[in-house]
């Protein structure tokens, strides 16, 4: 039986413990939500004061060069491939996900083009499948996205796939692909791997390069803690950079952006991949966040995050019974950096754990989902929230009218 005492030895012990003191965290919440909003690095509010008042306000037009804006997404996107296995040149950071998605999934289809089928699996994050449909429905001559189920991706390797898209950890429930294992198999059937490191990037090492990976996008939002709505980025290595086509061709991806030429020429190597102007304050915050960040051996980031859902999964078994059913694979090293459960009322559940200062997430239709961000994460709080659960179901709290509204956003 594990006690709260426990909890508190291995947080005395947490080598990672100091970094707590650099985020803004709310006095008395446990917030177990970083895998959809990481917290605010203080770092980050001082940078994003000082490029309002001082950048902005003083410099204005001029901060473009004297403050460096417009290299902001080269230079934060440097940084982000320092935590996934880049090498320098080969990340930025621009635009959403979704329409850094659509950039990497066309380059990829540009690179197969005798080939029509975009190959995904049921269950992948909907964002990332209604890319590819969109994609493929403006692409017609018998383009098609096809869903299998995960244990048949492999199989469903054919001549005609052009492009496995795969989410590395699944955002319901925190499984992780074996990134490498279908890497190597899309290349043995002659296909592309396309991975989005939404959440991966930030919670765990992953080395692109050594994984046979081609294409990657990810958020600045959760693990990497950029802020709400955070530019997100993309990855493309130096061997695909110059003979795939990029069809966003906006003026900062042009070889001269300042020329001002009527015709579009595709600049080399990364900077190809840009589009339009940086969102300079986002991306600020975003390159703050991400000092805060390399300070941090992500080994020992990852070994407290098995450590972290591991204990908070024991936790909530030993206080809750047989409630709850878990969604997540209990081997630790087959998990992201989060842990889920399923139950009928899930949403009701999770609103009436939020009450009691405990911040989860729903995804429908049933599960409840915690993430562990484990630079401000700690023992004490996967305890504290295991007992807060149990209390949540043990009182019937859920079944209040109030819990029941659904609200705008789960």
């Amino acid at each position: 039986m594990i006690s709260r005492a426990d909890a508190a030895a291995l947080d005395a012990a947490d080598p990672l413990a100091p970094f707590r003191d650099r985020f803004a965290l709310p006095e008395g919440l446990v917030y177990l939500d970083g895998n959809s909003l990481g917290a605010l690095p203080r770092r980050a509010t001082a940078r994003v004061a000082d490029a309002v008042s001082r950048e902005w306000g003083e410099g204005l037009i001029r901060s473009w060069n004297d403050a460096g804006w417009i290299d902001l997404p080269r230079r934060v996107g440097d940084k982000i491939g320092r935590l996934v296995g880049a090498a320098p040149g080969e990340v930025v950071c621009a635009d959403s996900t979704s329409v850094n998605l659509w950039k990497v999934l066309a380059a990829a289809l540009s690179l197969r083009p005798e080939r029509r089928t975009v190959l995904s699996e049921e269950g992948n994050f909907p964002t990332d499948l209604y890319v590819a449909e969109g994609l493929v429905r403006l692409l017609g001559k018998g383009h098609r996205l096809r869903l299998v189920p995960k244990g048949e991706l492999v199989a469903a390797l054919d001549a005609d796939v052009a492009a496995l898209l795969l989410t590395h950890v699944d955002y319901r429930t925190g499984e992780r692909h074996d990134m490498e294992r279908l890497s190597r198999a899309a290349h043995a059937a002659g296909a592309l791997a396309i991975w989005d490191l939404a959440h991966t990037a930030g919670a765990m090492p992953v080395d692109l390069h050594a994984a046979g990976a081609d294409l990657a996008v990810g958020c600045g939002y959760k693990y990497l803690c950029g802020g709400p709505g955070a530019p997100a980025f993309l990855w493309v290595p130096k061997r695909h950079q110059d003979v795939s086509l990029q069809p966003l061709s906006g003026w900062l991806g042009h070889a001269e952006p300042f020329a001002f030429e009527s015709a579009y020429r595709p600049a080399e190597g990364i900077a190809r991949f840009l589009c339009g102007t940086p969102p300079v304050l986002s991306m600020s915050a975003l390159d703050a966040a991400l000092d805060v960040l390399l300070e941090a051996d992500l080994a020992l980031v990852r070994a407290k995050s098995e450590s972290l859902t591991s204990f908070f999964l024991e936790a909530v078994e030993q206080a809750c019974g047989g409630a709850l059913r878990l969604v997540s694979p209990r081997d630790a090293a087959r998990r992201g950096s989060q842990v889920s459960f399923a139950h009928p009322d899930a949403y009701a559940v999770m609103r009436a754990l939020v009450a009691r200062g405990v911040v989860g997430d729903f995804r429908a239709p049933d599960v409840l989902r915690f993430g562990f961000a484990p630079l401000y994460v700690r023992f004490v709080d996967a305890w504290d929230a295991a007992r807060a659960l149990a209390d949540v179901l043990s009182s019937h709290a859920h079944e209040r009218p109030e819990f029941r509204r659904r609200e705008a956003v789960t």
